[in-house]
């Protein structure tokens, strides 16, 4: 098996890619029988999601010792991600504006599908903090364990002499996590392969045909977020070159297109960042955690094209205010939404009541959409899954926690 070894994981995942077009094409019927290969793999990565956050995150904290550095790197990590953020939504409005998907949109014909009620901005808040912290790991409720991850990590640096064990340990089973990961990792052409022909024989390519527009600025805002505005943080933010970071992250991508979820898209990121970015372990294990919860750059982008999509669909005229107010509230939905696959279809009501439109338009909206938002998800995921790594070497450029040298190593294999 050493050729197959030999062959860099992201030519695999790629040749996988196509391979699981060709399958669907040639034999759609066949799908079923391949299709626990996905499930496996998507279930095997998501085991990993809850205690990679909790203890990589702990862990990184206790690697920067320096209490007023883990301020530095928690205030602009978040600062990043907010202003990423903000731009997503802005750029999820401008496309549809320009492309105005939602005009004659035939809503009155799907089939409603409620979404229930909506989270408050207050329990999100009070959610914070878990009432038990097993529930939060059994949940994978991503925000309560970063604030465990983050009490524990402070408390074991602020311990000092007496909290050194216990970071030891946080350090060693941060490694074998890592090591996990890879080993799971070597899975992913198996998973991928699985993912996309199922999609496509459920759904078929032409599902996009009903709503040609909507898909074409999906791809556009996500194009515009990865190629523009995350190119232009490393360039004249970090000062970096382009070329070996988007080499660097061909894996992490992928896996996000297949798997259509920044969670699970987390073990396979963190070994990219370290490997090929060269980013230090306090600044990765750290940063890229954080950004799977909060980190929502291609749901931030939908969030306001949809948002936008249906405003148009139901003929809503687009003041100042309006464009305002979805702006605000679709950077807050975004950073409160679930890292899992159409997730941000559960924010939409939340987004829409803010500009008067009824849970039983937005459930038209929604039913409208569902049906092939697997495959816009899938799409989505790839700029979100960018601008956490983007941030994270950004941040580590920062905080001098960038190894030049392997970075810029990618240019040349």
């Amino acid at each position: 098996m050493s050729w197959w070894f030999g062959v860099p994981l992201w030519k695999r995942v790629l040749g996988a890619l196509a391979l699981g077009l060709v399958f669907a094409f040639a034999w759609p019927a066949g799908t079923p029988y391949v299709a626990f290969m996905g499930d496996l793999f998507v279930r095997a990565i998501r085991m990993l999601v809850a205690p990679i956050v909790l203890v990589t995150i702990a862990s990184g904290i206790t690697s920067l010792a320096d209490p007023k550095r883990l301020g530095s790197l928690g205030g602009r990590t978040i600062g990043l991600f907010a202003f990423t953020t903000a731009i997503a939504v802005s750029v999820g409005m401008l496309v549809a504006t320009l492309v105005q998907p939602g005009v004659g949109a035939p809503l009155g014909t799907a089939t409603a599908h409620a979404l229930g009620e909506p989270v408050t901005p207050y329990q999100q808040l009070i959610g914070i903090i878990p009432l038990n912290i097993v529930e939060a790991l059994a949940k994978g409720d991503m925000l309560a364990l970063i604030f465990v991850a983050i009490l524990v990590g402070c408390g074991t640096v602020v311990a000092g002499e007496a909290g050194k064990p216990f970071a030891n340990l946080l350090q060693s089973l941060s490694a074998v996590l890592l090591k996990v990961v890879g080993i799971v990792m070597e899975a992913t052409p198996f998973g991928v392969f699985a993912l996309v022909a199922n999609a496509v024989a459920s759904k078929g390519v032409d599902v996009f045909v009903n709503v040609g527009w909507l898909a074409l600025a999906v791809v556009l805002g996500s194009a515009i977020q990865i190629i523009i505005v995350h190119s232009l943080i490393l360039k004249f933010v970090a000062k970096l070159p382009l070329l070996p970071f988007f080499r660097g992250i061909v894996d992490a991508l992928a896996v996000a297109f297949s798997t259509a979820s920044s969670g699970a898209t987390l073990p396979v990121a963190m070994r990219v960042a370290e490997q090929n970015l060269g980013i230090g372990r306090p600044v990765f294990s750290t940063v890229l955690p954080l950004g799977a919860s909060i980190g929502k750059d291609g749901t931030a982008m939908y969030v306001g094209l949809l948002s936008m999509f249906a405003l148009q669909a139901f003929g809503v005229p687009l003041t100042p205010t309006v464009y305002a107010l979805v702006l605000l509230t679709g950077a807050l939905a975004a950073f409160g939404t679930a890292p899992v696959p159409s997730a941000s279809l559960f924010m939409l009501a939340a987004v829409l009541s803010a500009v008067g439109v009824s849970p039983e338009q937005t459930a038209l909206v929604v039913g409208f959409v569902l049906p092939f938002d697997r495959l816009l998800d899938m799409t989505r995921t790839v700029p979100s899954a960018s601008a956490n790594l983007t941030v994270a070497t950004t941040v580590a450029r920062w905080e001098g926690e960038l190894d030049e040298e392997v970075y810029r190593s990618k240019v040349d294999t």
